[in-house]
C-alpha cells in the first residue's frame, strides 16, 4: 500500500485587494522529508506557509495532514489542534519565561511528565545546563536551539519553517541548520522550510519547489532543479549567469563561440543562450592564436580580463569580448588572478548551456 503523505496541499488560493497572492500551489510531503519553498521575497512562500499553519485562511483549497482533511473553504480545524509545529527567523521565545517554561508552553501531561519531556528536549539540543536561564541571558545560537526544543516538544507531525537561520551568523549557522535537521529526520517529521537563499535549500532540501509569483513554477529533487532549468530566470536565480542573445538559422543559432543547436524553434527567432560562470573555459593567448575548435566546447572567442577577484574558494574573472564589447564571467577554482588588458580565449560547454527563447523570464 502506497504510503500516504504527511502534508498535502491541494490547489491553495489566497488574493489581497484583488491580487493572487498564492495561486493554485499544490504539493506533498513525505514522512522525513525536507521540502524548501524557495524564491523571492513577495512569491507568496510565507502566505502559503500562514494558510497551512492556520493562522491564515485560503480562499480555496484543501490542506491534508496524514491523509484526513483539516482545512477547505468549509471544514476548518484550529491551529492548536492541526499537530503542526512553527520556527520563524525571530526564534518567537517568551521574554517572561524561563527556557523550561518555554519548552514546556503547550505540552499537556502532569508538572513531571512536562519536566521529563523538557530535559529530554534539551538533552537533543544540548541546553540542559540552560533550563533555568531566560531568553535575554542567551546567544543567538542558544535561542535557536531553545525554539527547536520548543517546536519539537510536543512532536509535531510536520514542521513549518520561515527562514529560520537568517538571523545566525555563517559560524553558527551551518552546525545549527544540519542539527536539526537530524533530529526533525530523526522525529519522521515532514518538514516544508522557506527561505530566498539557493544555497540553504540547496544543502537542506530533499526536493525543492521553486516559488514565483504565487505559483510553483519547477518542483523535483535539487541536482534536477539546478541542472534542468525551466527558463532563464530559474537560471540565474541560483547562480550568475552569462547571457547570449542569437537568432535562430537551420535549427542552429551562431555565437561568438559557434553555433549551438536549437531543435523545434522556427528560423528568425531569436534566442538567449545561458550558461553558468563556472562552465566557462579559459586559455592563454598564443600569440594571437586561440585553442582549436572542439565538438565538446564549440569555437573559443578573443577577450580581454576587465578585473579579477579572489572571493574565497574561487576567483571571478570579468571580460570584455573582442567581438561586440559585451561583458562576460568566468569562476575559476581557487586563486586566479590576471592582469586587467590581459588577452585571453574563451569557450563554453555546450552540454552545460541551456537554450530558451528570447526574454523568457518566467
Amino acid at each position: 500500500m502506497a504510503e500516504v503523505p504527511r502534508l498535502e496541499i491541494r490547489n491553495l488560493r489566497r488574493s489581497f485587494d484583488g491580487r493572487a497572492v498564492v495561486d493554485g500551489v499544490s504539493l506533498q510531503i513525505m514522512p522525513g522529508q525536507v521540502t524548501c519553498l524557495l524564491g523571492p521575497s513577495g512569491c507568496g512562500k510565507s502566505t502559503t506557509l500562514r494558510m497551512i499553519a492556520g493562522v491564515e485562511m485560503q480562499d480555496s483549497g484543501e490542506i491534508y495532514v496524514d491523509g484526513k482533511l483539516i482545512c477547505d473553504t468549509v471544514t476548518r480545524v484550529p491551529p492548536e489542534r492541526r499537530e503542526i509545529g512553527l520556527m520563524f527567523q525571530d526564534f518567537a521565545l517568551f521574554p517572561h519565561l524561563s527556557v523550561e517554561g518555554n519548552v514546556a508552553y503547550g505540552l499537556r501531561g502532569s508538572r513531571a511528565e512536562k519536566r521529563a519531556r523538557v530535559e529530554e528536549m534539551l538533552g537533543r539540543v544540548h541546553m540542559q545546563r540552560f533550563i533555568d536561564m531566560y531568553p535575554h541571558q542567551l546567544s543567538g545560537g542558544e535561542q535557536q536551539r531553545v525554539a527547536l526544543a520548543r517546536a519539537l516538544a510536543p512532536q509535531p507531525r510536520i514542521m513549518l519553517m520561515d527562514e529560520p537561520f537568517s538571523g545566525l551568523d555563517n559560524r553558527l549557522r551551518d552546525g545549527i541548520r544540519d542539527e536539526t535537521l537530524s533530529i526533525l529526520k530523526e522525529e519522521d517529521t515532514g518538514v516544508l522550510l522557506v527561505t530566498h537563499e539557493p544555497d540553504e535549500a540547496m544543502r537542506m532540501a530533499d526536493e525543492i519547489a521553486l516559488m514565483r509569483d504565487g505559483r510553483i513554477v519547477q518542483q523535483g529533487a535539487p541536482y534536477n532543479v539546478y541542472t534542468r532549468p525551466l527558463d532563464r530566470a530559474s537560471v540565474a536565480f541560483f547562480s550568475d549567469a552569462n547571457v547570449r542573445r542569437a537568432t535562430v538559422q537551420g535549427a542552429l543559432a551562431m555565437t561568438p563561440f559557434g553555433r549551438f543547436l536549437a531543435p523545434g524553434i522556427a528560423d528568425g527567432t531569436e534566442v538567449d543562450i545561458v550558461f553558468r560562470p563556472q562552465h566557462v573555459r579559459i586559455d592563454f593567448d598564443r600569440a594571437g592564436v586561440g585553442p582549436v575548435p572542439t565538438a565538446v566546447e564549440g569555437t573559443a572567442a578573443r577577450a580581454v580580463v576587465e578585473r579579477a577577484r579572489f572571493m574565497g574558494n574561487e576567483s571571478l574573472v570579468e571580460f570584455r569580448l573582442d567581438h561586440d564589447g559585451s561583458v562576460m564571467k568566468s569562476t575559476v577554482p581557487g586563486v586566479f588572478l590576471p592582469q586587467p588588458g590581459t588577452v585571453m580565449w574563451l569557450r563554453v560547454r555546450r552540454d552545460k548551456c541551456f537554450v530558451f527563447p528570447a526574454g523568457m523570464m518566467g
